[in-house]
């Protein structure tokens, strides 16, 4: 008798794990794409030689650069993913991050201006303010039923004008040694405030994962009205979140502010764009229940590459802006499913 043997075609990845990974494979793929094009400008130049490890952009000095450039970034885009994850959006970040920096700026120095004395106070100080404004985010949202997208959107108005009203306009210069070693200090030729956004990425990720709050947000965002059936108190989650998500912010307020030495009405711009930016490309979903904070590093990571990778290799920074754009669509069109929508709003 013969036998036959039946031979299966080999299975194609699903969707979703091609969604899952491509962050990753998207961010590997721009690590070894810059020094090729890097490699394009020097053989240009006259130069007939390339070494991977001579490489500019793979230089130890040029990983700590995007390393400084992402910290104040990562936090304040923690802070949207847990927004996100829930199915809302939080547009309040730049006023937030401002209003957070003078507010510390200016009571850092009222208290003696040093880490070494009082002045440490105001770092708890200006997580508190990045708190409230986030509770007053969320209960305008919830209380008065606007959109997330709206009634943040006017917070980060609102905190953008309180900034200048508190500066005038003027630069508030924060020079105390103690915390300026958040930029200053090295360790493994990485400043140390890369290691506090570690830190602060631990605990969101401990939040996230391993806290009832955390549930709950994935809880909301996977189906608000089964979470109101199942007993949770949908309203009250949404504000904690936006609370949550304010401390992140002044964290990221303190990270700029240890960054340049300087407290300012714009110290929060553009932290709109690349913190959504970031989320998204990193594959957490918009509509929510989808991702986390580990999503968000890695497209934090691929925004930072490249923006730093565009600057090395010489391009303008008008580029940047549009490839980053781009970027975001193609992530939008790869995680939506468009079968089981039937209008984009």
């Amino acid at each position: 008798m013969t036998e036959f043997t039946t031979v299966t075609a080999p299975r194609l990845p699903s969707r979703e794990r091609i969604v899952k990974w491509a962050p990753l494979l998207v961010l590997a793929f721009l690590i070894l794409l810059f020094p090729v094009f890097e490699w394009l400008e020097d053989f240009r130049g006259g130069e007939d030689h390339f070494y991977l490890l001579d490489s500019r952009f793979f230089s130890i000095r040029n990983a700590a650069r995007v390393a400084i450039a992402a910290t104040p970034a990562l936090m304040v885009a923690l802070g949207v993913t847990f927004i996100i994850i829930m199915g809302s959006i939080d547009l309040s970040m730049e006023g937030t991050v401002s209003v957070t920096a003078v507010v510390f700026a200016f009571a850092f120095l009222a208290m003696g201006g040093t880490l070494a004395g009082h002045a440490w106070l105001a770092i708890p100080l200006a997580l508190l303010v990045g708190a409230a404004i986030g509770f007053v985010n969320g209960v305008v949202h919830v209380k008065l039923r606007i959109p997330s997208f709206m009634a943040s959107l006017a917070m980060g108005f609102v905190g953008t004008g309180l900034a200048l009203l508190v500066t005038g306009g003027d630069r508030v210069r924060v020079e105390d040694e103690w915390f300026r070693s958040l930029l200053t200090v090295r360790w493994f030729s990485f400043p140390v405030m890369c290691y506090v956004a570690l830190l602060a990425l631990l605990a969101a990720w401990f939040i996230q994962s391993r806290t009832i709050l955390g549930r709950n947000f994935y809880a909301i965002g996977g189906g608000e009205d089964l979470a109101k059936a199942s007993g949770l108190n949908v309203e009250r989650v949404r504000i904690m979140g936006f609370t949550l998500a304010g401390v992140f912010f002044a964290l990221g307020a303190l990270m700029a502010v240890g960054r340049i030495g300087i407290a300012e009405t714009v110290t929060g711009k553009d932290f709109m764009f690349i913190s959504i930016t970031a989320v998204v490309v990193g594959g957490t979903a918009l509509w929510g229940g989808i991702g986390g904070v580990w999503n968000t590093l890695v497209g934090v990571l691929i925004v930072n590459v490249i923006n730093n990778g565009m600057v090395v290799i010489g391009l303008p920074s008008f580029l940047q802006d549009g490839v980053l754009g781009l970027l975001v669509i193609v992530a939008v069109v790869l995680s939506t499913n468009r079968k089981s929508i039937s209008f984009v709003k």
